[in-house]
């Protein structure tokens, strides 16, 4: 996926602004999509330090004034692109992923959705543009934890362990929870970010399966 930039070849169609008057319910949630696909581009191509308000705005065909009636501040844009982007890589029902199959069935299937999630194109832009300049902007990794989707996915998986797995107590189902999903993701994130190929479609199944099968035995152990 390509993240490129208006007037530098990227593609993005931005509809001309309304121009007097106060914009109706749907034309004020257009203005607002406007902004987040432009402020998405611009973040994940030039990242959260070179990208500024002013570029924003000019991007999406708007005055300053316009963005700073919908943002408080670059940082909250960034919030609001990123729950976007986290929006778009959740499952629709997210309720339902924890119901049906026995455990292994249950957590290979969350496998496969972490997985393809964590190795997005988006999800791999993002992940980059938070390491590079989290030092630098603190905020940013503050932004990304109080999202939720992971707390929210650690939460899950912790009643599903606990619910399958007779006597795990409620702190280790949250433990074994969280390593689960770092099992699952880390290396081949590390892999998508760093040298070296990606994982292809055949090596993400093995590695679900594999990672399921050797998460299982250590816990019922």
């Amino acid at each position: 996926m390509a993240f490129g930039v208006e007037g530098a070849g990227s593609g993005l169609s931005v509809p001309p602004a309304r121009r007097g008057g106060r914009p109706s319910r749907q034309e004020a949630e257009q203005i607002r999509e406007r902004i987040l696909t432009v402020a998405t581009e611009l973040f994940l191509a030039q990242g959260y330090g070179a990208t500024s308000i002013e570029a924003v705005a000019q991007g999406a065909r708007m005055s300053k004034r316009t963005f700073y009636h919908r943002f408080r501040d670059k940082a909250e844009l960034f919030e609001a692109v990123v729950h976007r982007i986290l929006s778009q890589l959740r499952p629709a029902d997210t309720a339902r992923l924890f119901d049906g199959g026995s455990l292994e069935q249950t957590l290979l299937r969350l496998a496969r959705l972490a997985l393809d999630a964590a190795l997005s194109p988006q999800a791999i832009a993002l992940q980059r543009l938070i390491w590079s300049e989290a030092a630098r902007f603190p905020e940013l990794v503050a932004i990304i934890d109080g999202e939720g989707s992971r707390r929210y996915a650690i939460d899950g998986i912790a009643t599903l362990l606990a619910r399958h797995i007779a006597g795990l107590a409620d702190a280790d189902a949250r433990f074994a929870a969280e390593q689960f999903l770092q099992m699952v993701v880390s290396l081949p994130q590390r892999r998508a970010l760093g040298p070296g190929a990606e994982m292809t479609a055949g090596e993400r199944k093995a590695w679900s399966e594999n990672t399921v099968g050797l998460f299982l035995r250590g816990c019922r152990a």
